[in-house]
């Protein structure tokens, strides 16, 4: 299949760089190591106690944009192996992310884990979605008991992922974390 992170992230100015500081004869093994789009059970644990994420957009101009969304743990779905998707809840009205992924629809996930320092890179291409019509959708993506206004549904087609290193991941704590940290002292 050839859906390696590498083939999106390794242009010819990222192996440039990487021969240059000496990198490149590692990352080189890891462009043969096998693909990465489907999630295994262990992403799929990951993403289900996710409370938020960043989310990368790219408007027609070539600008990228970040946006951090924030739910309860599990707001973003685990539809399949290749799919995640969720509810897109009304926000500040700008509308950035969601004409850049009209536009472009490219776009990536970074999920972060501070108490245990790991994070998750997946690249996605974005679908958005209309409520009217798509009801059963809406039934999988809403969190119920959030409260919050659903304006459209996001589907998010999975590309590629990675893992990365933890060595500079500072820890943090939710209030939620650190009491449990508390109570187990």
């Amino acid at each position: 299949m050839d859906q390696n992170f590498t083939k999106m992230a390794f242009t010819q100015s990222v192996k440039d760089v990487q021969e240059a500081f000496g990198s490149r004869k590692h990352y080189a093994q890891v462009e043969d190591s096998g693909d990465r789009y489907e999630l295994t059970s262990r992403e799929i644990s990951y993403l289900q106690t996710r409370d938020s994420f960043y989310i990368s957009s790219v408007g027609e101009n070539g600008w990228p944009y970040i946006q951090h969304r924030g739910g309860p743990k599990g707001f973003l779905k685990v539809l399949d192996s290749q799919t995640l998707g969720m509810a897109d809840y009304r926000g500040n009205g700008q509308y950035i992310s969601t004409g850049n992924f009209n536009a472009i629809g490219k776009s990536m996930l970074f999920l972060m884990d501070y108490p245990t320092q790991n994070r998750l890179k997946i690249w996605i291409e974005t679908e958005v979605v209309e409520i009217i019509d798509n009801e059963e959708l809406l039934k999988k993506l809403i969190d119920d008991g959030y409260g919050a206004s659903v304006q459209r549904l996001l589907l998010f087609h999975i590309k590629a992922y990675d893992w990365n290193c933890s060595q500079h991941i500072t820890q943090r704590f939710t209030l939620e974390e650190f009491q449990n940290l508390a109570e187990m002292q």
